[in-house]
């Protein structure tokens, strides 16, 4: 789905193992850059690939309840949180309706 994050557009999925998955999730379960783990899932963060990623400046867009993994760095997130690929972070359904605009699929 797509929000708004401070007034700029985000590509967002809310972490599921039955609701919808936009390509770029389905292709990163492909390839296993987004691995689930029981009920939550480990994201390397830097493989993603949604329709819009604004490019970062070295040093920007670090994980929230992630860490670095062997050569990646890597995110982990749980049923019912919310995957936001273009600022590179995973937040809680409660920071997500806080600070997030829905606007559309």
């Amino acid at each position: 789905m797509k929000a708004l994050y401070k007034g700029r557009p985000a590509y967002v999925w809310e972490i599921s193992k039955t609701g919808e998955r936009p390509d770029w999730i389905e292709e990163a379960l492909s390839k296993n850059n987004i691995y689930w783990l029981d009920n939550r899932v480990r994201i390397l963060m830097t493989a993603l690939r949604p329709p819009v990623v604004k490019k970062l400046k070295m040093g920007e867009g670090g994980t929230i309840g992630g860490g670095v993994d062997a050569l990646g760095v890597y995110a982990y997130g749980y049923v019912g949180d919310f995957l936001d690929a273009t600022n590179q972070r995973v937040v809680s359904k409660e920071r997500f309706l806080k600070h997030y605009q829905i606007l559309g699929v």
